[in-house]
Order: structure tokens, then sequence, then C-alpha cells
């Protein structure tokens, strides 16, 4: 394990960055917003791929808002009406997606400046505390998340637990281009997601409470597709998201580790798999990434360079009982995680 400075913040404090190790991986994660900075990967010809976007300096991290690696929360994703009602009490949040609520709000967990609880060669454990009232929502939640580089990749094991009944809904935010971070567009590369239904959306972005079936749309992604292959589509969901931007809801049991999408790169033969226990996983095809500062080696990262697999509660869960629960209890363990497993072919 390699430990450097990434940069001070605005306050003074120190942002460190640490690079884990084993076998032929290796990441780099910084303590601002528990970013992944880099994640590098043998390709097919055996020179090594940095399959995450990324920024040099902290004071791009500090600048942008693409959320690029971050740790979310309290609640990723949208929560429409920045507000909702728990124990018969409405807690209102901050709008900073227009009238909905985003990520966390403008102070969420990707702003914020973790703890290093504990480092080994191949691991990395960061802790935050979340007071009572933060951003609107209720209970003082404290969050661990541990990075474990294994050999044929990542894991990311998230814990919390709060003093009051709250909501919880963590994620991390990483883009992904497996033909490297530099390299352009995604859309020669395949996007497979194991779901028959997905949660349509308004113009908001915020979900109808539909569940609805994949079938004959360019949603269904069962199998491997080149992800640019539908995503200007004339169809009303791509039309209004500007592209893949939606929450699929996952095949199998919540709670049990399961396959919920995978990604190739044609180029170099790099495969992405991504595990988790949660019920949904974001695919988003990257439709904002413009004006976005330049990436890492002075990248110009534009639209649709990178894709992100956010594992998740469904957007808006709170407004509809019909989804699964992001209600944390008093005393209650939220614990999950989300494996990402590379390979080639």
């Amino acid at each position: 394990m390699k430990k450097i400075s990434f940069g001070a913040m605005p306050n003074g404090a120190p942002v460190e960055q640490y690079t884990l190790t084993d076998g032929t991986l290796s990441c780099d994660i910084i303590t601002y917003g528990g970013a992944l900075r880099a994640l590098r990967v043998p390709g097919r010809d055996g020179q090594t791929v940095d399959v995450l976007l990324g920024f040099d300096t902290l004071e791009d991290y500090l600048s942008h808002d693409k959320y690029l690696g971050a740790l979310v929360g309290r609640y990723a994703n949208r929560i429409g009406g920045a507000s909702f009602d728990l124990n018969g009490v409405r807690c209102s949040l901050p709008a900073n997606d227009g009238a909905n609520h985003l990520h966390g709000g403008p102070k969420g967990y990707f702003s914020r400046l973790w703890t290093v609880e504990a480092a080994g060669d191949s691991f990395l454990t960061l802790t935050l505390d979340s007071p009572d009232g933060e951003e609107g929502y209720p209970g003082h939640l404290t969050v661990r998340v541990t990075y474990r580089l294994e050999e044929n990749g990542l894991t990311i094991a998230y814990r919390a637990k709060a003093d009051r009944d709250t909501l919880c809904n963590l994620t991390n935010h990483a883009y992904f281009n497996l033909s490297g971070h530099d390299s352009g567009p995604v859309s020669d590369q395949t996007i497979q997601i194991f779901a028959g239904r997905y949660t349509p959306t308004d113009a908001g972005s915020i979900p109808t409470g539909e569940l609805a079936p994949v079938d004959g749309t360019p949603m269904d992604l069962r199998r491997p597709v080149p992800m640019g292959g539908h995503w200007d589509d004339d169809f009303p969901q791509l039309v209004l998201a500007g592209g893949y931007d939606h929450n699929w809801v996952l095949d199998g049991a919540e709670g049990s580790l399961r396959t919920a999408a995978r990604a190739a790169s044609p180029r170099t033969g790099i495969v992405l798999e991504v595990l988790t226990d949660l019920p949904g996983v974001q695919f988003y095809s990257g439709n904002y990434l413009d004006g976005c500062p330049a990436g890492k080696g002075g990248a110009p990262y534009g639209r649709r360079w990178g894709f992100c697999l956010e594992t998740q509660f469904f957007p808006d869960s709170p407004h509809h009982p019909g989804f699964p629960s992001a209600v944390l209890r008093a005393g209650e363990v939220w614990e999950h995680t989300t494996a990402l497993r590379f390979s080639l072919r």
C-alpha cells in the first residue's frame, strides 16, 4: 500500500491518495469523497488499462459536478419533490436537481473528507459521521466502507448504523471506460443487464411507480448489445433522459450476491461483471459528461466517454410503497456488498 498527498481542502485539511495492489490489479482511492480515482486492469495484449475516469488534481474534484468515482449518500439517486415522510413527519431536503433532491444533496458524502480507519496492501477502510439533520435527514448515521482489491476484482463493502429511523441508500459513482479512460465514447462497448423490468421515469427522472417489462423495447439488455446501438432511439424514455439513465429491477432475490450487469470492450477484451445484493442498478451512459474538467493526463472527457453501473435501492422509493424500502431503523445495521470482477475475452 502506497500513500501520497493529494492536496489540501480549503480549510487546510490534508487529502490523501492510497494505492492498493493485488496481483495484476491496482487502484487509487482519495479520501475526498472516498473516490475511486483509477483502476488498472490488464488488457488482451497484456498492456495495463486504466478503466476509470478521474482527475489529476484535487481542485478538479472540488469544482466538478459529475460525482466521478465518489461514494454517494445518504440517499443515492433522486427523491422527488426534495422531501419525504417518515413516521408521520415530513423531512425537507435541499433541491439540487430542479425541484428534486439528488445524491444526498449539495453537501452529500461525495463532497466530504472521509477518515481512514484501516489500510493494508490490498484494502482500505473509510469512515464518515453524518450528524442528525445533515441535508435534512433524521438521525446520526455512521458509515464504514471497505474497498478490497482481490486478484480478479474490487469489492466494496458498505456498513451503516443510525440512532434514529432514517433513509439509507449508498453507492459508488464510478465512470467506467473499458477501452481506457482516455479512449473516447463507449458506444462500441457492450452492456448486459440481468433484469426483466425497469422503472420508467417522468421528465425530471423521477420514477412513475411502474415496474415496466423490458420486452420489445430498447430497455431489454438481457443479451449483450453495443451501448450505442439504441441510446439515441426514438423511444420516449431514452428521449427524456438523453440516453440510458434508468434503474433496472434486478432478477433474483434481494439480499443475495448475484450478477447485476456485464460490460465488455471489443478493443481491449476487458470484461466487467458487477455483482450486488441490492435490488436495483442504475445504468447511466454518460449523457451529461459535457463540461467536465479535463481528466487524467489531460483527457478531454466528453459526452458518453464513460458509463456508470450504480447498485442501489430504487430512486424515489419513499414515495412508492411497491418499491423495496430504503428505511433504516434505529439500531439496525445497513450492510450491503458490490463486487467488480474483471476477466478477458
